[in-house]
């Protein structure tokens, strides 16, 4: 953290627009977290006033975004030196490391309180002990200590349903926990499958990525395994309270693709990888974002169709 604190502390000092600070807090990565919180606070049983729900989802939004301005502020040393990074606010110099510190703890602090007033404190706990597993367990300790930083690290972008469903129920359930589940098993191989094609920018930054320290073949033998290990918990979904014959009809297609396309990584041998550019594992990571998105789509519609009284088991 030294080198870039210091690179940065007048590199663009007084250019930072407002585009800057909503880059901070990784809007990509909050849409994610906004969608499944969403999908997990409407699915929850007994319904949550119109108003509370979507000032609950907010202030899940803004405990997103100060996770990124954390995580951002620590990371910008390696940050600036990956390409697919380097131009994020604070290593291009447009926000300064304390500017991103300040900012994430502050927004920590707001949207942990507002939830809890807003809802109850067991979503708020869940909320504040997500910026404190992505901020301290993975970006501060795990991510540059072993090689499954992003196995443990992903329980972080896996709790936002559980946050919605406390929301609205006090509580968690087999729902939330199966929710929960789905997001953390799926991280693995859609972080990996990236990690294939971006091995280069992993090294430089001497970041234990798996593709790093144990190779690309070994990389692909996890693809495939946490793979297989998804399938279940997606399934097992269905079967519960929030299921039905719509949710299972897409995860059913939605696995069989992804199984197919983690066994082809598998199998590939890295000739044949580099001489195509790396098509299959790029193709496999752009499905497994409309995998995730798909998912939790088909079980807002299953919550729809059971509000008419249609669509259950």
């Amino acid at each position: 953290m030294s080198d870039i604190t210091t690179n940065t502390t007048t590199a663009g000092e007084g250019e930072a627009g407002f585009g800057d600070y909503v880059a901070l807090m990784k809007p990509r990565v909050m849409s994610l977290v906004v969608f499944t919180a969403l999908v997990g606070l409407l699915v929850a049983p007994g319904g949550i006033d119109p108003m509370i729900g979507f000032t609950a989802i907010l202030f899940i939004a803004i405990g997103a975004g100060a996770s990124g301005a954390l995580n951002m502020w620590y990371d910008a040393d390696i940050d600036a030196v990956m390409k697919r990074t380097a131009k994020r606010p604070v290593p291009a110099g447009k926000v300064l490391p304390g500017e991103a510190l300040s900012l994430g703890m502050w927004l920590s602090a707001i949207s942990v309180a507002m939830l809890a007033l807003a809802t109850n404190l067991v979503a708020a706990g869940l909320l504040a002990f997500t910026i404190f597993f992505y901020a301290v367990i993975y970006t501060m300790w795990l991510k540059r200590l072993t090689p499954q930083n992003i196995v443990i690290g992903g329980a972080a972008g896996a709790f936002p349903p559980m946050i919605g469903w406390a929301a609205v129920t006090g509580g968690v359930s087999i729902e939330a926990v199966l929710m929960f589940g789905l997001i953390f098993m799926w991280t693995p191989p859609h972080f990996w499958a990236l990690a294939l094609f971006m091995k280069g920018d992993y090294h430089k930054a001497k970041v234990p990525m798996l593709t790093v320290t144990h190779g690309r073949p070994e990389t692909r033998r996890h693809i495939l395994v946490y793979t297989v290990l998804l399938v279940p918990v997606a399934l097992g979904v269905g079967f519960t309270s929030i299921g039905g014959p719509v949710y299972m009809a897409t995860a059913l297609v939605l696995n069989a693709i992804f199984l197919k396309g983690a066994w082809d990584i598998w199998k590939r041998n890295e000739e044949d990888a580099e001489a195509d550019g790396y098509a299959v594992e790029k193709r496999v990571f752009r499905f497994s974002l409309y995998y995730l998105f798909l998912h939790f789509g088909a079980l807002l519609a299953q919550a729809a169709l059971a509000a008419y009284g249609i669509g259950g088991w």
